[in-house]
């Protein structure tokens, strides 16, 4: 809950900020706010992982919420926002994890019915914007970038084969703060959408004697709603 707060006195610190822009910018013609909801549908695909690691299914993303603009120049053809959001992330891959004592274990798998493992999380994007919008012009060309920061607040994992299912929730394994880079670009409604995960998923989780590190990226269409 504690993270929780903090990100919501970062979205009012960047409000009062916002106000003071445009105290200060009266006579600017593009004192309008691209304030907008958004959602994102992407592929996860694993990175930097052990090469007998491997995806065998549909990794998917599905991530929305709001993100507040703040204009930098008359025109309104820069800016920056920053956002609140909820983002959910499967991974559909051969990485049993199981309890061992009041340790969770990961190994290789070889032979399972199925095996996944689901992220939730908070999200604060940063992005810096530029756009050829005006006042009454409401489909334009963008491209905004920026960093993603990510609270994981809820990850379960699920194996099963002929002899066993086993079900684990809350992973104290997870890294539950998450930075990555996004980025951004098309016109109107349907955008291209990266992100670039700049930490491990897990944290201190050895597989093979090796530390297990791998990162992910996601790639799929940003829809904006105005």
């Amino acid at each position: 809950m504690k993270n929780v707060f903090s990100i919501f006195c970062l979205i009012f610190s960047i409000s009062i900020l916002q106000a003071q822009v445009n105290n200060d910018s009266i006579n600017i013609d593009a004192s309008y706010l691209e304030d907008q909801l958004y959602l994102t549908l992407t592929y996860n695909s694993l990175i930097d992982k052990p090469k007998e690691l491997a995806q065998n299914g549909f990794s998917g993303g599905i991530a929305t919420g709001f993100i507040k603009d703040i204009p930098l120049n008359r025109k309104g053809t820069f800016g920056l926002a920053l956002g609140l959001g909820y983002q959910y992330n499967a991974y559909i891959q051969n990485l049993k994890i199981s309890k061992e004592g009041n340790k969770n274990i990961c190994v290789i798998a070889d032979d399972y019915k199925s095996n996944w493992l689901k992220l939730h999380a908070i999200d604060v994007p940063f992005e810096i914007r530029w756009r050829n919008s005006t006042l009454n012009k409401y489909k334009f060309w963008r491209i905004y970038t920026g960093i993603k920061a990510s609270y994981i607040f809820s990850s379960k994992s699920k194996f099963s084969d002929i002899n066993e299912t086993i079900l684990i929730n809350n992973i104290s394994e997870i890294k539950k703060v998450q930075f990555g880079i996004i980025f951004s670009a098309g016109y109107s409604t349907w955008n291209l959408y990266v992100y670039y995960g700049l930490n491990p998923i897990f944290d201190n989780v050895d597989l093979n004697a090796d530390q297990l590190d791998f990162k992910d990226i996601r790639i799929g269409l940003k829809f904006y709603i105005m």
